[in-house]
């Protein structure tokens, strides 16, 4: 192992312990890599990538399910969800995704999967066990983010065009309310007390947080980084600690991720991680932060309680999306 690699997980153990929990325990990453049609798999021990697995075309969207036992891909450009056996990275069915599936978010039991179909306007709701499709909801244009609340009865798709976060209730498969946000939302992220909302909007350059029981907009919050144009400011994925202390954005061609104190909604600082970031995902134990950069084909580690990024990683060509094994 080298230096920067003992240094790495010897921040990330040692932020562990003073939160008072134990030290990170090793987890398997994936990340799909856009144009290179495959999935990156690191080992976080290592922090080293140990296989990659070809995919369908365009694979974006990414997650684990509960078990960890299969990773679910979106195929974009081939219209279908690739499902492979996390074990040997085969990929071993195909789920009716709808067309240009995006974005999804796995129900809290496992099943069904929420889909976001960007160019239909619509959510697909999928039976993952039955590859069957249970509703197929009309949304605004562009649907992509897309977030469950904490006790899994609202999900929520956001639409890049029509600029709104649309709350769906997951019995009935309704629209049940709209809200506004700034241009382009790319992201949704309910805190853990399924209180409040993040929106972020890529071209509007903001993250609104929503009063989800008021469905109204109470915080808009804005980024300034000195030498960098406000153009280049593109935030897009979201994670916030389960403490709801931090909350952490990527900033696209901004090349930082915004750490912010999610009580008062200042930004604390930016983190410099590679070129032009597009999502974040924790390990499961939250010691540590995983982000993918598009154009310079790597992967960023942050050290969550150090705040500060310890290893950068290569993978495939234009890694988007990142999952992380929950065991």
């Amino acid at each position: 192992m080298d230096r920067c690699v003992k240094a790495g997980l010897g921040l990330a153990a040692l932020g562990a312990t003073l939160l008072g929990s134990a030290p990170a325990e090793a987890y398997t990453v994936y990340v799909s890599n856009e144009k290179g049609n495959s999935v990156s798999v690191i080992d976080t021990a290592t922090m080293a990538v140990t296989g990659t697995w070809k995919v369908g075309r365009r694979p974006r969207g990414i997650t684990v399910s509960r078990d960890g036992k299969e990773v679910f891909v979106c195929a974009s450009d081939d219209d279908r969800i690739d499902v492979l056996d996390a074990a040997t990275g085969k990929v071993v069915r195909s789920l009716r995704s709808g067309p240009d599936p995006e974005q999804f978010i796995l129900d809290r039991s496992g099943n069904p999967l929420y889909v976001a179909n960007e160019d239909d306007s619509q959510v697909t709701i999928i039976d993952i066990e039955k590859n069957k499709v249970l509703a197929e909801i009309p949304v605004g244009v562009e649907p992509e983010g897309m977030g469950l609340s904490p006790d899994g009865k609202v999900l929520v798709n956001t639409s890049e065009t029509t600029n709104m976060a649309h709350f769906i209730d997951t019995k009935t498969f309704q629209v049940i309310d709209n809200v506004l946000v700034d241009a382009r939302p790319r992201f949704a992220e309910f805190t853990a007390d399924g209180k409040f909302l993040w929106v972020s909007a890529e071209v509007g350059g903001t993250v609104s947080v929503i009063d989800v029981a008021a469905r109204r907009v109470v915080k808009k919050i804005t980024f300034k980084i000195p030498s960098v144009n406000d153009e280049a400011i593109q935030p897009v994925g979201i994670r916030i600690t389960k403490d709801g202390t931090k909350a952490f954005v990527a900033l696209g061609p901004a090349n930082r991720v915004a750490v912010i104190d999610a009580k008062t909604y200042d930004v604390q600082k930016y983190l410099p991680v590679g070129q032009r970031v597009w999502q974040l995902a924790f390990t499961p134990d939250q010691a540590m932060l995983f982000s993918t950069n598009g154009t310079s084909n790597d992967v960023s580690v942050i050290d969550v309680a150090a705040e500060k990024v310890v290893k950068s990683i290569p993978v495939g060509l234009l890694p988007w999306g990142v999952a992380i094994s929950p065991n």
